[in-house]
This record gives structure tokens, sequence and C-alpha cells, in this order.
């Protein structure tokens, strides 16, 4: 029932609008030059009769695209937005009506708002154009040659390079959803594909139980080679430090650093064969 409702008042609303847009008288040639000149001067006033006076132009083309699944009312409105654009750049010096000039202005705004509206994710004009190219000449091809064409040889025909081709197929990708509510059973949530680690019991365990054995194997070691090492892999929490820093810090030079922190490690492995990486 509000379905049916929203549409009735839709309908009264279009209604409405044909009959204000059917009042509006029509321009004859020399009224559009003269608005167009006037326009060129800065007049809004003279815009906004030009506009007017072509909205049921506007109304012509968007019912030639109603067949799709895009309300009436979304179509008129989003040609008015390129009546709009044409007005704002037509050139009366161009001796062409200024019907002709907006026609193509109209049904590039409604063709890209059909476009839009399948999509998930709105994509450049000039990126819907290029995969309409690529589609295009994969149909011709594969007939061609029997066989699908390689990006290379799309790339070929088109002019462009092959990671081109292949960024634009990937934009034209269906968008798979995260989540499926079908009770299917190959139906299922994202967490059944990638693993949920933001908390894992198990492996915080495993950490900790690293940095236990870590710092016992760094009681055997000498103080200015257990600090280097707890400098060297952040166990002080401040990020991992460079020889520079730790000299500074220990009144040591870098080399001097280096060196300690080699005779450690080496000590560790001799003394140790399960090191553990405290990362």
């Amino acid at each position: 029932m509000p379905s049916r409702t929203q549409n009735a008042m839709t309908e009264d609303s279009l209604k409405m609008y044909y009959e204000r847009v059917k009042l509006i008288p029509l321009l004859s040639a020399e009224e559009e030059r003269e608005l167009s000149m006037r326009i060129q001067m800065g007049e809004d006033a003279a815009r906004s009769r030009l506009i007017e006076a072509n909205l049921r132009l506007v109304i012509k083309i968007a019912r030639s695209f109603s067949n799709f699944d895009i309300p009436l009312v979304d179509l008129i409105q989003e040609g008015n937005m390129g009546l709009i654009k044409a007005a704002e750049r037509f050139d009366y010096r161009k001796n062409v009506r200024f019907s002709t000039y907006a026609s193509w202005w109209i049904k590039q705004a409604v063709t890209r708002s059909l476009v839009n509206s399948r999509r998930a994710i709105r994509l450049p004009h000039r990126k819907e154009e290029l995969i309409r190219r690529i589609h295009k000449i994969y149909g011709d091809l594969s007939q061609s040659l029997s066989r699908e064409p390689t990006h290379a040889e799309l790339a070929k025909e088109l002019g462009i390079s092959a990671q081109a081709v292949r960024e634009a197929l990937e934009l034209s990708s269906a968008i798979v959803p995260l989540e499926t509510e079908h009770d299917e059973e190959d139906c299922g949530s994202v967490i059944d594909v990638f693993e949920d680690l933001t908390y894992s019991p198990d492996i915080q365990f495993e950490r900790e139980q690293d940095r236990t054995r870590t710092l016992a194997l760094l009681e055997e070691l000498m103080d200015r080679e257990r600090k280097v090492l707890m400098y060297r892999f952040e166990f002080y929490g401040t990020g991992r430090s460079t020889l520079k820093t730790i000299g500074q810090t220990m009144g040591l030079s870098a080399e001097t650093v280096r060196q300690i922190e080699k005779r450690a490690l080496r000590k560790l492995r001799e003394r140790n064969t399960e090191l553990y990486e405290y990362a």
C-alpha cells in the first residue's frame, strides 16, 4: 500500500510538472540568439528563460529512456542538469538552434545516470567509456580469433597499454557482498573466508610465552649485552632503536654497540637451540 501511494504521488507530481511546462512559451531562433548574448554578459534571468523554454525537450528525451528501471522523475532531473550545462556553454555564433545543441548534453546526463545507477561505486565517465570500448573490441576479436583475446591484443586495438586494459576490466567486475542472507549451503559470511585475528587468546598466549623464554635467556648475558638486545628488539616498548641511538644512550660508539649485539646473539645461539623471535 505505501508503494502504491508513493507511485500515485509521483504520477500526480509529474502531471502537475507537465502542465506547468506546457504553459512556458517556446523561443524563436532570434530569441535564442538574444538570450545567448545576454547569458554571455552574465545575466542570470536570460539563462533561466532559455532553460525554462526547453524543459519539454528534457521530458521528451527522458521518456525515450523510460523503459529502464530508473524512475522517470529521476531521468528528468538528470536531464535538467544537462540542460543547465548546455545553457551555460551555448554560443549563438555557431548558427545552430539551441535545442540541437542541448540535446547532446541532455542525453549525456541521462545516460551517465543510467550507467552510474547500475554500479555500487561510481566511475568517471572516461573510465565508463573505456570499459564500453573494451567490451566492444573484446566481442569483435572473440569472433575473428575464435578465442578469448588477450589483454595485449585488446590494448593494441585500443591504442593503450595492457596495464590500462587490465585495470579497466578489474573496475568493471561485479562487486561481491561480504554477507549473504540466503539459506543456501554455499552462502555464508566473510568470517567463513577470512579468519578474525582481532582477538585470539591462543596467539596472545604464545606471544607471552615467547617473551618469557626470551627474557630468561637474556638474564644469562652480561648487563651491556642484555641492554643492547632489549633496545634493538623493542623490549622497552619504544620501538626498534638504531645502533647510533643505543650508543648515545649508553655512552658507546655505534660500532661498539654492533659488536656487542653480534657477540650477544652468538652466545644465545650457542646456549639455546630454540630461539623465539619476539615481535
